[in-house]
């Protein structure tokens, strides 16, 4: 299932633009919290699905049966880019265990790049439902094999994949691969560069974080 949440005119598609704006996007600021926004609306959505219990909760007037989430989610990012987003799911769902992997485009001499995984910190995954967060879906290369690398560790009950981006591309990419997925996305381009980046796309949404970076 993919969900794009700029089909619809709505507060999203707003930030969207303000991400993409190469005059807005010198403002790190309010880039960041571009991305947290559209993450925290994503979360609120990605909520209605997740399996509720009753609670009684006492009032100083009496009693409330309320319905809460009966399981916590894992959040799950991808260092660094996908730390804007990652705050923004964590704003919403604070009580949620924490997922964190390092997954970069190592440069080949020939243009070409490999996925570099280097570090994982992660609470037991078994029969969760995993929400991961990365700004840009392009070839979709580093979430597969980031979500691979997870599976390793346990076997998920549900799977969601936000982004603020996404490029067609990397949505059929991730789809082959974790069919079972609910991808939530801020817009959704359809042209990728041979270098594997969105057109028109926003750039790179770690540098305009973050600061730019040395190439590896």
């Amino acid at each position: 299932m993919i969900i794009n949440l700029s089909a619809q005119h709505s507060l999203v598609s707003n930030w969207v633009s303000e991400l993409r704006d190469v005059e807005v996007q010198h403002d790190r600021l309010r880039f960041r919290r571009n991305l947290e926004r559209i993450a925290e609306v994503i979360g609120y959505e990605i909520s209605k699905k997740l399996e509720s219990t009753e609670k009684i909760v006492k009032t100083p007037l009496g009693e409330n049966k309320s319905k809460i989430i009966k399981q916590q989610p894992v959040l799950a990012t991808i260092l660094r880019a996908g730390l804007a987003m990652h705050n923004g799911l964590l704003n919403y769902f604070d009580k949620a265990d924490n997922a964190f992997l390092s997954a970069y485009r190592k440069h080949n001499p020939d243009g070409s790049f490999d996925i570099s995984l280097e570090y994982l910190s992660c609470p037991n995954l078994e029969n969760r439902v995993i929400i991961i967060s990365d700004p840009m879906l392009a070839t979709g290369a580093s979430l597969v094999k980031s979500i691979q690398h997870l599976k390793e560790v346990g076997q998920f009950k549900e799977l969601h994949i936000a982004c603020a981006i996404a490029c067609t591309v990397g949505i059929e990419h991730v789809q082959k691969s974790f069919p079972e997925a609910i991808i939530w996305c801020g817009d959704i381009d359809e042209e990728l560069t041979s270098k594997g980046y969105i057109v028109p796309g926003l750039g790179d949404a770690g540098d305009l974080a973050y600061g730019s970076k040395i190439q590896q």
